[in-house]
């Protein structure tokens, strides 16, 4: 059994006992920090507010190291610090340009089939949360010339730079730091914004709330035609719009239910308790719901769960509370905080591997909740950008929520990146060419190639091109482009090629990643751990994190839904298409969503 994989292991139990062992091995050989990463300077003693409720810019979420997390501070790394060489004369080979079109380019659409739309709109909304590297500078450039044939826009192909903390980027040296300009804490920044001038742009400084407009939608933004107004205005499109209108709301609601039971609460404590219970409301619907949908085996529904609520369940802990101070039998959640063996930070390899964009489909079809009747198609260009708010205002909606449920998520392979963002013109009228951005951006950054990369995670290297995926003409491709050269393909092609573990939606690879971070991001959180209780988030916000479901945050805003609801078990998962209704049954279930099952273009 030395070399089998975890997933290869005969039974559940064996697969979670080394689950738990790799996460155990990633925790004291993969968290790597270089300097300068964070100030050093001392922030003076941090306010009451700063102690008792997150800060605009992530500042003091730990007492002791409060430069740690915030905003404009360093990514760190789970690449050992050698491992992370930036090859700038290399950085165009093979050509990233060239690789998008002959191996990332959608020629069909090929389904996920076990998560939804709604799935791929979510792992977006919580990148903002997480990470961006910011714009860079428009004098600072790399030119990628086109070959012919290419119908690119823009000839050479220009992608800004990533700007450095300090420095420049060497070649044949370990990359230098780049800063994050949100915060690196789960706190729902995408909603509220960095910084105390963003969050004041989106807070209605009454009673705890932020803008939302009579009907229930956000307001325009101020600074982008057809966007709306909210924490992080980029990239947007109807799937986010859908989930930032969904939890500006529910803030206010967690608001007006914290006001009622502690009425003397004034406009800043209701508005920061509402941010510690959304900020720990989508931690838990990621972690225990969105999860297991696009992982889903049933190790990583325990582990998940376990994450959360720890061995003796959920039920337990509801009914208990916690035991001891254990993270495996009552959760993460409410634990002593642990950094384990580096200051925490998001890592560049964490932002590497939620390149997830083949989950979103070029083609869409809209229907109405109300008669099952098919409304019309769109493509993704015409739902997004400065075209969001019309189409969102263009449609009710429950018919944007249910169609979005039914429709399958794109695979995360080879051959289905959506064209759409292949040509994708931003707000600021530049062109980009994701696919090719998110190879420059790897190697920019001095990730790993994919050997290499897999190597640093304690996988074996793959011997061949060959031994990366069973898809014969995949492997065919992918040698042709790399002159049969294993170690030079890149990491964002070598995930994709490979075939996931049974009911995994994206590769084991980056699973690897997953298993490291997605408990740390917890672990090193004040606000998830010793500060997770009742005297932080007020009994009413505690209730509310711990007995809320996404079902539950969707149906209390929009209860027309409730009819396309039921019989749902997974709410990232496609949903059960409607019918035509009859008198006896107004909303039967006649069909099943298109794809059940996951499309397998391995084998």
């Amino acid at each position: 059994m030395l070399n089998m994989q975890w997933y290869e292991y005969p039974s559940l139990v064996l697969q979670i006992r080394e689950l738990s062992g790799l996460r155990t091995e990633l925790r004291e050989k993969n968290l790597f920090e270089a300097d300068p990463i964070r100030p050093k300077d001392d922030p003076g003693e941090p306010s009451a507010q700063a102690v008792r409720a997150r800060t605009p810019d992530g500042m003091f979420n730990d007492l002791n190291d409060p430069w740690m997390g915030t905003a404009g501070t360093g990514f760190g790394r789970n690449a050992p610090l050698h491992r992370t060489i930036t090859h700038t004369k290399k950085l165009l080979d093979p050509d990233p340009r060239l690789i998008s079109r002959k191996l990332m380019a959608r020629d069909t659409f090929k389904p996920a089939g076990i998560v939804n739309t709604i799935a791929a709109a979510w792992i977006q909304f919580e990148n903002h949360n997480w990470f961006f590297h910011g714009h860079g500078d428009p004098d600072r450039v790399i030119r990628i010339p086109l070959r012919p044939g290419d119908d690119f826009p823009q000839d050479p192909m220009k992608i800004r730079e990533t700007i450095p903390v300090r420095g420049e980027i060497t070649d044949g040296e370990p990359a230098p730091v780049f800063a994050n300009t949100e915060t690196h804490w789960w706190d729902g920044s995408q909603i509220y914004g960095t910084g105390a001038e963003k969050q004041a742009e989106v807070r209605a400084f009454k009673d705890g709330k932020i803008k939302v407009q009579e009907d229930g939608r956000l307001y325009e933004s101020a600074k982008y035609s057809g966007i709306d107004l909210t924490g992080f205005e980029e990239n947007y499109w109807a799937g986010v719009g859908l989930l930032h209108t969904l939890f500006s709301r529910e803030h206010n609601a967690v608001c007006d239910a914290v006001k009622k039971a502690y009425p003397s609460m004034d406009d800043q404590r209701l508005y920061e308790t509402g941010v510690l219970v959304i900020s720990a409301l989508i931690a838990k619907i990621h972690t225990v719901e969105w999860t297991p949908c696009i992982l889903r085996h049933p190790a990583l529904q325990i582990g998940m769960d376990t994450n959360w609520f720890g061995a003796l369940g959920e039920t337990f802990k509801q009914q208990m509370g916690r035991v001891g101070d254990s993270e495996v039998l009552s959760g993460i959640v409410g634990s002593p905080v642990d950094h384990h063996n580096a200051p925490f930070s998001l890592t560049e390899e964490f932002v590497s591997v939620y390149r997830l964009h083949s989950l979103i489909p070029d083609d869409w079809n809209f229907f109405a909740l109300e008669s099952g009747e098919h409304l019309y198609n769109r493509t993704f260009t015409e739902i997004q950008g400065r075209h969001t708010r019309d189409f969102m205002d263009s449609m009710q909606m429950g018919d944007l929520w249910y169609s979005m449920g039914l429709a399958s998520a794109g695979a995360v392979c080879l051959h289905n990146y959506p064209n759409a963002l292949r040509k994708l013109e931003r707000l600021d009228g530049q062109y980009v060419d994701l696919a090719t951005l998110d190879i420059v951006r790897d190697r920019e950054r001095g990730v790993p190639r994919y050997n290499d990369f897999r190597e640093v995670l304690h996988m074996p290297r793959r011997k061949s091109i060959s031994d990366i995926t069973p898809n014969r003409q995949w492997a065919k491709e992918i040698n042709e482009l790399y002159n049969g050269d294993v170690d030079a393909v890149d990491v964002q092609v070598g995930m994709q090629a490979e075939q996931p573990p049974k009911g995994f939606g994206f590769s084991d690879t980056a699973f690897r990643i997953f298993i490291l971070m997605a408990s740390r991001r917890l672990k090193s959180d004040r606000f998830f751990t010793s500060d997770f209780r009742p005297e932080v988030y007020t009994q009413v916000g505690f209730d509310w994190v711990n007995n809320t479901s996404m079902k539950d945050v969707v149906l209390r805003h929009y209860p027309e839904l409730e009819p396309a609801m039921e019989g749902v078990d997974r709410f990232f998962a496609p949903w059960p298409k409607l019918g035509a209704p009859t008198p006896d049954k107004p909303n039967r279930i006649v069909q099943l969503a298109d794809t059940v099952r996951a499309y397998m273009p391995w084998g």
